[in-house]
């Protein structure tokens, strides 16, 4: 081969195009995804392979890309909120309420302890729905089909559960600024303890079908291994980081809500390889239903949202008025939204003026929530790491600007120290351990 046609490496590069190496050997550049199953169509890796090893590789993102963070800058407070459920959208209870803990922090405001419980609640059974999906989703691309029906059933009953919580399985948008869309719903304790009895028996059948398996193991044990070193100078969090023995986890470094109220352990690993991140997620699935089942025993009674002082309902205001006592309602504020006090709105909203007024006042720019001027930083502990929001105010009822920090951005960026040098094969099992979620990843 001649100089002028040694190819440089370039990522504008086909699949397939191969060029001479310095130790005239030749190398095969391939592209893996984002057509490729196991990328999920929205991750492309180039890859440079010398035979079935990996000498080098490039990490691709932004195919699900969809300007989060400028939507939210267009829209009033709690109108994010939507917005937020599209980040990780296999655990999006967690992401509303880090966003709404972020703006609570700015405003100066505590939500009352009972919806400060449910938000732990709803939290917990999302991670719960998250870890299930990953392990689920990567025994699945290894061959291990059978692991992937038993774990999706098991979440089925999860997303029941989150359907009736919130309204919604996927699309959740619980929480508020100021609190929760509503309070736990007739017989949620009861269906949620029989929820997981099943999961943890979808656990025990997967665990037993895995973990010693010959064929899993020889796929997983030793393969996509990350120093604790390298994972904290990367910025990894999360099980990823947790799996090379760090015990960091933001609900206890840095407790928010009601954690620090709640016994529960941090599960860790020695090796930081794709096995020690499998076991770290079935260990966090037990201490996440031991933290909900706390919370049942503790959860206090009382209001779960913040409201505006003064409030009656619709329908006394509407009484009272047309009894001639309006010296009694001047200056009073309908009450008709649910989720400011957990009653049911619909009849206040859609059969009386003034809770068609005080609805329309709520959620009209320039009318809703303001928040004063400044600037904060929250993070959660998200099902992938640390998830954060970093939120400005100009004093408007509107961001100024909204950031959030995606824990599997850091992991992907990662991927190729983790990959590089090894086989095409482990590709799989190492990108199954990131958990990586493109709406999370690429906003």
């Amino acid at each position: 081969m001649s100089k002028e046609n040694i190819l440089p490496r370039d990522s504008r590069f086909p699949s397939g195009e191969a060029r001479e190496t310095s130790d005239d050997r030749t190398a095969l550049m391939l592209n893996m995804g984002p057509s490729h199953p196991a990328m999920h169509g929205v991750i492309r890796l180039l890859l440079e392979l010398d035979g079935e090893r990996i000498k080098s590789s490039e990490v691709e993102i932004g195919y699900l890309h969809r300007a989060f963070e400028k939507h939210a800058e267009a829209e009033p407070w709690n109108n994010v909120v939507p917005w937020t459920d599209r980040l990780n959208y296999v655990s999006p209870l967690i992401n509303n309420v880090a966003y709404c803990l972020a703006v609570e922090k700015l405003a100066g405001v505590t939500v009352p302890e009972r919806g400060q419980y449910l938000r732990v609640v709803a939290s917990e059974v999302s991670r719960v729905t998250d870890h299930l999906t990953c392990v689920a989703a990567s025994a699945m691309e290894l061959g291990a089909f059978t692991v992937f029906l038993y774990l999706v059933k098991a979440r089925e009953y999860l997303y029941q559960l989150v359907d009736d919580l919130a309204g919604a399985r996927v699309t959740t948008s619980y929480a508020r600024v100021g609190g929760v869309k509503a309070d736990l719903p007739p017989g949620f304790e009861a269906k949620c303890r029989a929820a997981f009895a099943i999961v943890r028996e979808s656990i025990r059948d997967s665990d037993k079908l895995l973990t010693k398996n010959r064929i899993f193991m020889d796929r997983v044990e030793g393969t996509g291994v990350i120093s604790p070193e390298d994972a904290v100078a990367y910025g990894i969090t999360g099980p990823f980081l947790r799996s090379t023995g760090v015990p960091y986890d933001v609900r206890r470094a840095h407790p928010y809500l009601v954690y620090d109220r709640l016994d529960f352990e941090i599960p860790v690993g020695s090796k930081g390889d794709n096995f020690d991140r499998y076991l770290l997620r079935l260990a966090e699935t037990e201490q996440s239903m031991r933290i909900v089942e706390q919370c049942f025993k503790l959860m206090p009674e009382g209001r779960h949202s913040l409201g505006p002082k003064d409030m009656l309902d619709a329908s006394e205001m509407q009484d009272l008025g047309k009894a001639g006592r309006i010296s009694e309602i001047a200056g009073k504020t309908a009450r008709t939204c649910q989720t400011l006090e957990g009653v049911d709105c619909k009849e206040e909203v859609y059969g009386s003026i003034e809770g068609l007024m005080n609805q329309f006042e709520g959620v009209m720019w320039t009318w809703g929530l303001k928040v004063p001027a400044g600037d904060v930083y929250v993070p959660v502990e998200g099902a992938n790491g640390e998830l954060g929001f970093f939120v400005v105010s100009d004093g408007g009822s509107r961001p100024y600007r909204v950031r959030c920090r995606p824990p599997c951005l850091f992991t992907m960026a990662a991927l190729p120290r983790m990959i590089d040098g090894g086989w095409v094969a482990d590709i799989i099992a190492t990108f199954g351990s990131v958990n990586m979620i493109a709406g999370e990843l690429d906003r």
